[in-house]
């Protein structure tokens, strides 16, 4: 027990000593710089701090005055925009599927018979003919049976026809009255005996000369040749399974693709009026590697996955694909003619749906409330809201409101819908047009800075920049994002 009390007191003490180290730090730690002059060296770099504290806050007043003069004056005028004319076209509907590509026939050439292989007649991928010869097989065996078939056939003929000469004497017996009827009868039978031999003879002799043809291995379809699993001088037999070499259809060839059962009414309909057309694309999503037609729906619904498996045949003259190759499928199913279509990028949407702004003629815009039958990555077709040769707006929606007045900027971003135009990588260019000035135009997801009028606020005063104007820093846009950073001098309209 006292050992236990000794042993309590000691930590005890150390605590305390410890404790009393960590509160005196402080003293001693300055001690200790004064000593060695660590506080004169130190003292300019907290000096420069306090300045720059106190510069802060005098400058903080000076940004926030500039910013709200430079944010008034730089919203006073019409917003910049881009758009571009609603066109009436005919626009194709398709069904996209991911599948890959089979040859239309798939043969593993294999051996009928055992032999030795004496004779390869292709090249590795060669493209050969039904009926061509791909291998050949000692086939010394086979004849030496066929020969003996045939000898045995030559054998029960003659013995055939010496009863059939015996049968006929035994006839003119009988007339005559020199011969008993039961010798007639026992001669027919075995002339009907010797025919059936016969007849078991030309099947043997054709069975054997089915076996000696087998020797000569011939392609049973048109396709080309794969790698080849067999030499010269290897043994085959019937038994195995890796076959001598696969044979594969490519010219025409298939494409199996899946797409969900909610568009399998869809599809039965459409292929109940015609044939389909399918599109193989290629990887980027953009080029169309072949053209081909749907060639039968699957009979059931795959329960795992809610899809449902199609396969189209395409020529495949280029021998653009190639059979176990991923490929992209899209099936045309329907085209709609004569419809209203504009750029996806105009097509905003609020609590209220969908909407667009239109341009009038005062250059002032509406906000029109739109009906959207379908739309992609370019365009979107609109049944409800817009009428051909209506300007809607692309870009710049930010600043926009009910009334707004806007200045069209010139650029591409006020074309017609088009297709993206592949870039030196082969990549769609989605998004930004470019403004007559060379900045990059606002795509519609990353709008201009929404402004009050005031400049104030966390995080949203402007910064004065050397030639008058604002830089605009990310705020908040009107669907609660940060807007982008723009330079705002770029394309705002001259200061009234």
């Amino acid at each position: 027990m006292a050992r236990t009390f000794r042993v309590l007191i000691s930590v005890a003490v150390i605590g305390a000593v410890a404790y009393g180290a960590y509160a005196t730090r402080d003293r001693w730690l300055g001690g200790a710089e004064r000593l060695l002059g660590i506080q004169g060296a130190a003292a300019p770099g907290e000096q420069a701090q306090g300045e720059r504290r106190s510069g802060q806050g005098q400058g903080s007043g000076q940004r926030q005055g500039g910013g709200r003069r430079g944010g008034l004056s730089q919203f006073s005028g019409p917003v910049p925009v881009l758009a571009a004319d609603a066109a009436t076209t005919d626009v194709p509907v398709y069904i996209d599927g991911v599948g890959s590509v089979k040859a239309l026939n798939t043969v593993t050439v294999r051996a009928q018979v055992n032999g030795k292989i004496v004779e390869i007649d292709f090249d590795e991928g060669q493209d050969i003919k039904k009926g061509d010869v791909i291998a050949r097989i000692d086939d010394a065996v086979y004849k030496a049976q066929l020969d003996q078939a045939i000898a045995k056939k030559a054998q029960d003929e003659a013995l055939l026809a010496g009863a059939q000469r015996d049968l006929a004497r035994y006839q003119l017996m009988v007339k005559s009255a020199s011969g008993t009827q039961q010798q007639v009868d026992t001669q027919l039978s075995l002339v009907a005996q010797y025919t059936a031999q016969v007849q078991v003879d030309q099947a043997t002799i054709e069975s054997a000369q089915a076996t000696l043809d087998y020797t000569t291995i011939k392609a049973p379809i048109d396709g080309r040749t794969g790698i080849r699993n067999v030499d010269i001088g290897n043994l085959v037999s019937s038994s195995d399974t890796t076959g001598i070499v696969t044979l594969s259809q490519i010219r025409p060839i298939s494409v199996l693709f899946s797409v969900p059962q909610q568009q399998l009414a869809r599809v039965n309909a459409a292929s109940a009026a015609g044939a389909l057309s399918v599109q193989a694309m290629a990887s980027d999503g953009l080029a169309v590697v072949d053209n081909g037609t749907l060639a039968v729906v699957d009979n059931q619904v795959d329960p795992t996955t809610g899809t449902v498996r199609l396969k189209a045949n395409f020529p495949n003259d280029k021998l653009a694909l190639w059979p176990g190759a991923f490929v992209n499928a899209r099936l045309l199913v329907e085209t709609l003619k004569g419809v209203i279509v504009i750029p996806t990028a105009a097509v905003q949407r609020g609590p209220n749906g969908t909407f667009v702004y239109i341009i009038r003629e005062d250059q002032t815009v509406a906000m029109k409330p739109v009906t959207v039958r379908q739309q992609d990555d370019v365009q979107a077709v609109i049944t409800n809201g817009v009428a051909a040769g209506d300007k809607v707006v692309t870009t710049g929606f930010a600043r926009l409101q009910d009334g707004s007045k806007v200045q069209i900027s010139t650029g591409t971003g006020a074309a017609a819908p088009a297709a993206a135009t592949p870039n030196a990588d082969g990549q769609p260019v989605a998004g930004a047009a470019t403004q007559a000035d060379g900045n990059a135009a606002n795509d519609g997801q990353r709008p201009h800075r929404q402004h009050n009028g005031q400049g104030g606020g966390n995080g949203g005063h402007r910064k004065q920049s050397a030639d008058g104007g604002a830089a605009a820093n990310p705020a908040p846009n009107a669907d609660g994002g940060a807007a982008a950073s723009t330079n705002s001098t770029a394309t705002s309209a001259p200061q009234q």
